[in-house]
């Protein structure tokens, strides 16, 4: 009886969900489809940090570091020594940067492979995605585990070491790349617990008088030794691990971070719920935006302090404090500007504006462009590299500060840039036998890249965006719009039967993919309220494009097959391979805005 009970309860639930699903592919209004987004986000995004114990990367593969000063303390002049080891599979060499204040000399293996003497600044590179420091040293590694020691002064202000492999500028790995383990788990008489709370070892204040004390030979360069005192510089010293740290992070870290981690697709999501709160007249959409901008502006000491105080310079949100990138600079500004040019007053407006006018200077003058089109470009995976996503990364915010500025030569400037910068885009990354854009182009080699998706939204959506207030007697008002119907005339013949776009827009056997089909569907129903398209011809695959994503679309708002963020790659299987989620927020912002601009379509009289 039980047996047969669970199973109608099942068969009952089954038929629920199934009516459930069907409701939302039933749903007329675009608006009440994409709410049901909306509401899931206002559900689930805290807007608050956790805290945590700092995790130590037993891999070294990227930055690690060593604070004397936070152990130590600073103000005082002294020496002080790390300890860890480094584990190979193999014999092999490879190059260590590293960066420090003052002197340091490193041991691998009793071999002395780097020394440098006097007063120095700390210095570190912030550079798009990795760190870049002024000093390196080569290092023979044995397979096994290979000793490293480190000596380093302080005058008494900073004191600190940082360690790193060579800088990865590459996007995307070819080769597989065997890096060292690093930490205390093969050391003798280490309980493994402590290999868990830290990397390293570290011994010390020693005596630095006179500025002599790299020249000292104390204790811990001729034996690591446990249970035995040495004399410091004021006290008995011994081995210990540096202060542990506790850091605030984001709550239950998705694969691509959360909905308010700093980034471009969440700072889209924001832009996305501030103009759905428009169209509903519904302000609980706007306090989610709102709720984001100021989540961050008022965190930023936090951050600020997370960065350089406790040297965590990838920790949650740093990249808010200055990333030379536009995916964390231009693009995620775009619900702060909105909110200035929508809103007259509000509470933290002057904060708004100060970051806005930095982030507008941003845009003048300190983005790196490509010579000769003057359009914006990257230094990875390699110097000068155009990327289509740029095209969105950087040109709304263009067109929302032509907008927003009261001065009239920069409004004259943003505007004319933003049209330049699509015509140039052009240029360089549009296939004219395909019409299609490649993902990126190399400046350096001719290799084509594929077809991808969404870097063909991130490029139709900016034309439309540019194309909403150019003036029609623009001088490059005409060539924009007619790029924008060439470019919508090759993805209407993509559209498959469902009405998907693929992942791989022109490779039938790639996956149907949500953020893309969302982004196309949006720039077309944008074109026929805009006059841009005939209605006849283009409304049926604007339709076809919304049926389609609301079959991904479940009633309690999770959205499926959304392609996690993806760099570029002249290997076709690297976006073929791509993972696909739910919920990422790359495509839930496109999804809300096709939305929008399809509602806007059907209302169109």
């Amino acid at each position: 009886m039980n047996k047969i009970y669970f199973c109608l309860v099942g068969l009952l639930l089954a038929v629920l969900q199934l009516s459930a699903q069907k409701n939302v592919s039933d749903m007329r209004n675009p608006l009440d489809v994409v709410r049901l987004i909306g509401d899931k986000l206002i559900r689930e995004t805290p807007f608050k940090y956790r805290l945590i114990v700092g995790e130590y990367n037993p891999v070294f593969n990227g930055l690690h570091f060593v604070d004397f000063g936070r152990t130590f303390g600073i103000g005082k002049s002294g020496v002080a020594y790390a300890f860890t080891q480094l584990t190979m599979g193999k014999d092999t060499t490879i190059t260590i940067q590293t960066a420090h204040n003052d002197g340091c000399d490193i041991w691998i293996n009793e071999e002395l492979v780097y020394e440098k003497r006097g007063k120095k600044k700390l210095e570190l590179q912030f550079e798009e995605r990795s760190v870049d420091m002024p000093d390196h040293f080569i290092a023979h590694l044995k397979k096994g585990e290979n000793n490293l020691l480190i000596k380093s002064e302080t005058y008494g202000n900073d004191w600190a070491v940082y360690l790193q492999p060579p800088s990865l500028k590459g996007a995307v790995i070819k080769d597989a790349i065997e890096y060292p383990a690093i930490g205390l788990k093969g050391v003798k008489f280490i309980d493994a617990k402590i290999a868990t709370l830290s990397n390293w070892l570290i011994i010390g204040p020693f005596a630095n008088r006179d500025g002599k004390g790299m020249d000292i030979l104390y204790a811990p360069e001729k034996e690591i030794l446990f249970g035995k005192m040495y004399e410091g510089a004021e006290s008995l010293v011994t081995w210990t691990i540096p202060k542990v740290e506790i850091f605030g992070d984001v709550i239950e870290p998705l694969p691509w971070g959360t909905n308010y981690t700093w980034n471009y697709h969440n700072g889209g999501v924001a832009w996305a719920m501030q103009q759905l709160a428009e169209v509903t007249g519904d302000k609980k959409y706007d306090q989610y935006a709102t709720d984001f901008c100021n989540f961050h502006i008022n965190g930023a000491p936090f951050v600020n302090y997370q960065v350089k105080n406790l040297r965590n310079v990838n920790s949650a949100n740093s990249n808010f404090l200055f990333a030379p990138l536009l995916d964390f600079t231009l693009a995620p500004a775009l619900p702060f500007i909105y909110k200035l040019r929508t809103n007259d007053t509000f509470d933290g407006k002057n904060a708004y504006s100060e970051y806005i006018d930095r982030m507008m200077k941003y845009a003048k003058e300190e983005q790196i462009r490509l010579p000769a089109s003057n359009i914006y470009t990257r230094l990875t995976p390699e110097k000068y590299t155009t990327w289509v996503d740029d095209m969105f990364m950087g040109i709304p915010f263009l067109v929302q500060a032509s907008q927003y500025t009261s001065n009239l030569n920069d409004n004259k400037f943003f505007m004319d840039d933003a049209a330049n910068q699509v015509l140039k885009f052009n240029d360089q990354v549009w296939d004219k036998e395909a019409k299609l854009y490649m993902h990126a182009k190399y400046s350096e080699r001719e290799v084509k890249l594929p077809h991808w998706s969404r870097a063909n939204g991130w490029g139709i959506w900016a034309t439309t965006e540019v194309l909403q207030v150019l003036p029609k007697n623009h001088p490059k008002y005409n060539p924009i719009l007619a790029h924008y119907r060439e470019h919508v005339d090759a993805l209407i013949a993509l559209q498959n039967n469902k009405g998907f776009w693929l992942q791989i827009l022109d490779r039938p056997d790639s996956r149907e993919e949500v953020s893309g089909t969302a982004i196309f569907t949006m720039a077309i129903a944008r074109g026929i309220s805009n006059g841009w398209l005939n209605e006849k011809k283009y409304k049926i695959f604007a339709l076809k494009g919304w049926e389609a994503l609301k079959t991904q679309i479940e009633p309690d708002g999770t959205v499926h097959n959304i392609c996690y963020g993806t760099m570029c790659s002249e290997d076709i299987n690297y976006y073929l391979n791509r993972p696909f989620y739910d919920n990422d927020t790359h495509g839930l912002f496109a999804v809300i805005f096709a939305g929008i601009e399809m509602q806007k379509m059907i209302a169109k009289k």
